[in-house]
């Protein structure tokens, strides 16, 4: 007998953990093509790319380098964890593992909010 979705188990940290994991993924593949046309700028001439540099200190901007890089931490923590996971000894849920990939995320989106100000 096949089972319905239970939504107690979208309460559990680890279903959480899987969301952040999937959707960082997501918008880092979604970034790639912006990516790909900013590094593009730089064949297109010196102006471009020097106007494209202008457009890069704006607020906005600023916000999405740092979106970027929590994105990334989160991303690459939470593969950490899945690889801890399916190649560590035991098997089972690592609360401390989540905590830990929270931890880096928002260190390393802390420490490049603080470069961005100083």
């Amino acid at each position: 007998m096949m089972r319905r979705n239970d939504f107690r188990a979208r309460n559990h940290p680890a279903y959480w953990a899987f969301l952040v994991q999937r959707w960082s993924g997501i918008a880092l593949a979604a970034f790639l093509p912006v990516h790909f046309w900013a590094l593009g700028q730089a064949l297109a001439g010196e102006a471009a790319l020097d106007g494209f540099l202008r457009f890069t200190e704006a607020p906005l901007f600023k916000l999405a380098e740092w979106t970027l890089v929590v994105l990334l931490a989160s991303h690459m923590m939470g593969g950490a964890r899945l690889l801890l996971i399916e190649f560590g000894e035991g098997s089972g849920l690592r609360k401390n593992w989540i905590a830990g990939t929270l931890g880096f995320a928002a260190a390393a989106g802390l420490a490049f909010a603080l470069a961005l100000v100083a």
